[in-house]
């Protein structure tokens, strides 16, 4: 059997890949254009991938090709027309970085909520050093116990950050984009109260026809000027344009995000002009992955290969 990793950068140099070895001839690509996975899969009879496109184009040549493994959850890249056409197999991985990005949720949050870029800027800048006070009190900040937290997507990461909040004393709300989600251990509420209501808002939503620039202008101006916004869905379920103008305007307190539009950030990206980190904290795309996460990952899909082909 052969397995060839079409991005392995994508999933980072510290894994332990060493049991896939066991299963055949191991080729990995750093990175890959779909005119050079069509060279690179002609003999392979399992691919693993993150961004590459499959389809035609990528894998048409490909007549040994068995199983495509997507090495995260969403499938958006997958022509899977084509690959039922083929008899090509498919497997993606769901579950793997729930607590990873609840972590990063909370990490994001606390930065934005307790000044932490001001108050360690001052203290590095030694203005500490002479202060007359034990405390510096320039920058005020607030218990989230008491605050109400509404959460935009309840999949298995939003039930998590929406226990992990109640723990801290926030009361939960939420909104369910497809009408059909039922929490019963939370307040199902209506777009407009969730915005008008929250002190802080998360989104935890796959993007579709129903959230995409679900953030939008309207939204934005609907929220509280105290309010934080965190996305760690998906890049345009905000418009980051109408994002920008909320934070530049005092709309919002401020706003920390994980996604973007396009990944890398583009140059010409609204977001780009804020550098003030007291309002907008943004990192590139990490949530999902601590180490702990993308070793789950791997070994999941280790496990998918090895039951497909019964071994």
């Amino acid at each position: 059997m052969k397995l060839v990793f079409l991005d392995a950068k994508t999933i980072g140099d510290d894994i332990d890949l060493s049991g896939y070895e066991s299963l055949g001839e191991v080729v990995k690509y750093d990175f890959s254009t779909p005119e050079q996975a069509r060279e690179r899969t002609r003999d392979a009879d399992v691919i693993i991938l993150n961004k590459v496109p499959i389809n035609e184009e990528s894998v048409g040549e490909a007549e040994n090709l068995k199983l495509v493994c997507v090495t995260a959850t969403g499938t958006n890249n997958l022509d899977k027309e084509y690959l039922a056409q083929r008899g090509i197999a498919w497997r993606n991985v769901a579950g793997y970085s729930t607590e990873s990005v609840t972590q990063h949720t909370f990490a994001m949050l606390f930065y934005l909520v307790e000044h932490l870029p001001y108050y360690d800027k001052y203290v590095k800048s030694e203005k500490y050093v002479a202060d007359c006070l034990f405390t510096h009190f320039d920058r005020k900040f607030s218990e989230i116990d008491g605050k109400t937290w509404g959460i935009i997507g309840m999949g298995a990461i939003g039930r998590r950050v929406a226990e992990t909040a109640k723990m801290f004393g926030c009361n939960v709300i939420y909104y369910s984009t497809t009408g059909k989600n039922n929490q019963p251990d939370y307040k199902r509420v209506s777009f407009e109260e969730l915005l008008e209501t929250s002190d802080i808002v998360s989104v935890h939503a796959p993007l579709t026809p129903e959230t995409e620039n679900l953030m939008d202008k309207q939204a934005f101006e609907k929220m509280k000027k105290s309010a934080i916004f965190l996305n760690l869905g998906r890049g345009p379920i905000v418009s980051e344009q109408d994002l920008a103008d909320a934070l530049n305007a005092g709309e919002i307190r401020g706003a920390a995000l994980d996604v973007l539009c396009a990944e890398p950030m583009s140059e010409d990206n609204p977001l780009k002009n804020i550098k003030d980190s007291d309002r907008l904290l943004i990192t590139p795309h990490i949530a999902w992955a601590s180490l702990e996460a993308r070793i789950r990952l791997m070994s999941t899909i280790l496990g998918q290969i090895k039951e497909f082909f019964g071994i």
